[in-house]
């Protein structure tokens, strides 16, 4: 459902006695309590919290009491003082309404919120509707040609909260005001559950004297660390924390789901006099400024100059997401099934990556495929790129493992005019793509990859019962894919995989990746491949980088840049290096990170199953600010440094000993990996574990056995066949390996 830009004024914590109490309703405590909590949920994810002692307050209460009848009570207390409303449904499901003590205070051009006490005597679980007819179509219209219709009213129903009433004898629900106009509007409410519910005597009906307070415009001017005219994210709270514009139904290209907006040089909002705190940055290779600034009547002009703590782009290495997406999950599916591109590079800009890939998928795919061209979108500029390509999500082999189709010249599968008719496995697919010159990989490589302990690399089998790269252990024999992705699953379930194909020779690569709005919905490009361009951007040569693996992946709060292991720099000639035997080689690189000096202990408390997955946090060590540094030879730390992660650039350098063939690498988990070197040594491939072999081997059969069950009986023929080569293969490579 589209979401408009809901401005708040003082909103819920604007309280008054303007009106009686509303009735204190005896109702059982548990359900209650929940349905407290989930309008306090709901509350936050809009972005108008209750002040924070009434919220404390609410939860503490909503944990557990000693006396369930009082708690019921004190939690009505508290959340009717934020009421508008309160609508009473009898026992014959007849509708009145009457006033609450919330001030009736609207904002020009903006939307406000409120509470509505239920008490529901019949115990009614339909629809709650509310209707005005001073609410209807206000775009374009102005007061002197519609001056009766003024509001847009609207329920919030989507989640946490539900569509419906529970039934329940008390609840409360959301109803947000939009007001078009400045100065005092009154208007008609009413409420109902359905045809004849209404109450006699115009009882389900109220008018209601709102003073709407006028908006100001404030004009943003932002400054790149160059000068430039840039966008930025703008986060915009009042002194009791309210967002602003309100998320509660914002319109592209401001999404509900997020706190921030984004605004380029000379856009506005507008919002009502008083205080706030702006946080202004450009996503994590920039500061964050805090500011707090006084809005009056008149309209004003804010100046922002952003700042940098590192610069990747001018050392040549260049920042991508590979997986966004414009419809589905967090997004919106009607009336457009999603966004624009214009929106999306809005937020690609704001976020300062420069390369943005938008998938299209399942959800929305006939309208989203529409701005597919085979080439950057018009919307690029000579810093960011913006290129539609194809996600296989939603597709009948989605079982067998999500993949990212990049740099397609056709975004239809040959012979297919519908999603149903694409393959139900994902080896044809891969192969499908590859011969049109596509850069090929796995989404959210952990799905299905779950695994008990944090260990790398692991023998424990995964239950290969998932989306992410599950097939990937068949499709690597035949040298299919070019990456998986990092950065958006736990990162023992992604990497675990990869560490035991490299170890028997295979040389797929890593890329970062956010899977925005569905795993990640904070921002675009928290998951990011940065990767090494000899000259200025260009999408063919960025995507080169990404088969030929001169990169690192990262959360963009660490940076490992320029790896070699001697003179090999990563993704060059292959990224090999060969010794005539063994012996000692020099791992360098350049590395930066950036820690607050504050840690975060909500992040460190977390187990690396739940999100952030990849997080700098997480490296922290203690209450330091420094990281550790690991040199990783065939899925094994073998070297480690310590250092401080202040945001300064410095050189690091390891020596380490080679025995035999070897994948090297760099990592500071969980925040950034390289991609790896392979060391030769004597002309040998790599065959640095049997195990590893041994359990790619036992990994075939347990992928089989999840996915031909919902392969086509006429595909199965093809699969098995892939499935067999992939037996084979390791097989083989079991006889080669001579040490575990």
């Amino acid at each position: 459902m589209p979401k408009v830009a809901l401005w708040c004024l003082l909103s819920l914590l604007s309280v008054s006695a303007w009106a009686d109490e509303l009735p204190t309703v005896k109702v059982e405590y548990q359900p209650f309590a929940a349905d407290a909590v989930r309008v306090l949920d709901a509350l936050d994810e809009v972005g108008n919290p209750l002040p924070p002692a009434d919220a404390r307050h609410l939860r503490a209460l909503a944990v557990g009491a000693a006396d369930p009848a009082r708690a019921v009570a004190e939690m009505q207390l508290i959340l009717d003082r934020y009421c508008l409303l309160g609508v009473e449904i009898n026992p014959e499901s007849r509708v009145k309404v009457m006033e609450g003590p919330a001030r009736p205070e609207l904002i020009e051009q903006g939307w406000r919120v409120f509470l509505v006490k239920v008490v529901n005597q019949a115990g009614v679980t339909a629809v709650l509707r509310a209707t005005s007819p001073n609410a209807g179509e206000l775009a374009g219209a102005s007061a002197e040609q519609v001056p009766a219709k003024f509001l847009d009213i609207w329920m919030f129903d989507r989640q946490p909260m539900r569509p419906r009433l529970s039934g329940l004898e008390a609840e409360y629900r959301i109803l947000a005001l939009f007001s078009r106009d400045a100065g005092k509007r009154e208007a008609k409410l009413a409420f109902d559950v359905g045809q004849g519910t209404q109450d006699l005597g115009f009882r389900n009906e109220l008018d209601v004297l709102f003073a709407a307070r006028p908006a100001t415009r404030v004009t943003l001017r932002v400054r790149d660390t160059d000068g430039r005219p840039a966008t930025a994210s703008f986060t915009i709270q009042d002194s009791l924390g309210l967002v602003y514009p309100s998320q509660a139904k914002r319109l592209a290209p401001d999404f509900a789901f997020q706190p921030q907006i984004y605004r380029k040089d000379g856009e506005l909002v507008l919002l009502p006099a008083g205080e706030y705190t702006f946080e202004v940055t450009r996503g994590p290779e920039y500061l964050t400024e805090r500011r707090r600034v006084k809005v009056g009547d008149l309209p004003m002009t804010l100046d922002f100059k952003l700042a940098r703590w590192i610069d990747p782009a001018k050392l040549g290495w260049y920042s991508g997401d590979h997986h966004i997406h414009a419809a589905g999950c967090a997004h919106y599916e009607k009336p457009t099934e999603g966004v624009y591109p214009k929106d999306m590079m809005r937020h690609i800009l704001g976020e300062d990556l420069n390369v943005g890939e938008v998938l299209s998928w399942g959800p929305g795919w006939y309208f989203q495929k529409t701005f597919f061209e085979g080439k950057p979108n018009a919307l690029s500029t000579d810093r960011s790129v913006m290129r539609y390509d194809v996600e296989v999500s939603g597709f009948p082999s989605s079982h067998t493992g999500h993949l990212c189709l990049l740099g397609l010249k056709e975004q239809d599968y040959e012979g297919t005019r519908r999603i149903e008719d694409w393959p139900t496995f994902g080896i044809p697919i891969l192969r499908w793509a590859k011969a049109q010159g596509a850069v090929v990989g796995y989404a959210h490589s952990g799905w299905g990859l779950a695994l008990k302990e944090e260990k790398l690399p692991t023998e424990e089998m995964p239950p290969f019962d998932g989306i992410g790269a599950n097939e990937y252990i068949v499709s690597v024999t035949e040298g299919l894919p070019d990456f998986i992705s990092t950065m958006d699953t736990p990162y023992a379930w992604e990497l675990n995989i990869w560490y035991h194909t490299l170890n028997v020779g295979f040389r797929t690569r890593i890329s970062g990746e956010t899977d925005f709005p569905c795993i990640y919905g904070e921002r675009v490009g928290i998951g990011r491949s940065y990767v090494r361009e000899k000259g200025e951007l260009s999408y063919p040569s960025w995507l080169a980088g990404v088969r030929a693996g001169e990169s690192y992946v990262s959360d963009g709060k660490s940076h490992l840049l320029n790896f070699k292991v001697n003179q090999a720099a990563v993704g060059e000639a292959g990224s090999e290096l060969r010794l005539g035997g063994p012996g000692a080689v020099t791992v360098s690189a350049n590395v930066a990170a950036l820690l607050p000096e504050t840690p975060a202990p909500k992040i460190h408390a977390l187990p690396y199953t739940e999100k952030p997955y990849w997080d700098l946090e997480r490296a922290r060590l203690g209450n330091s600010r420094n990281v550790p540094l690991e040199v990783v030879v065939n899925g094994r730390a073998v070297a480690r440094q310590e250092f401080l992660a202040d945001g300064k650039l410095r050189p690091v350098s390891f020596n380490v000993k080679i025995d035999g063939s070897s994948w090297v690498a760099l990592r500071i988990l969980p925040s950034s990996h390289t991609n790896p070197i392979f060391v030769l040594v004597g002309g040998k491939p790599i065959r640095a574990s049997r195990s590893s072999a041994e359990w790619c081997l036992k990994a075939v059969d347990q992928c089989w056995s999840q996915k031909a069950p919902k392969i086509r009986t006429e595909e199965l023929p093809y699969a098995q066949k892939s499935y067999d080569h992939a037996r084979e293969a390791y097989q083989k490579l079991v006889s080669e390996c001579a040490t575990n």
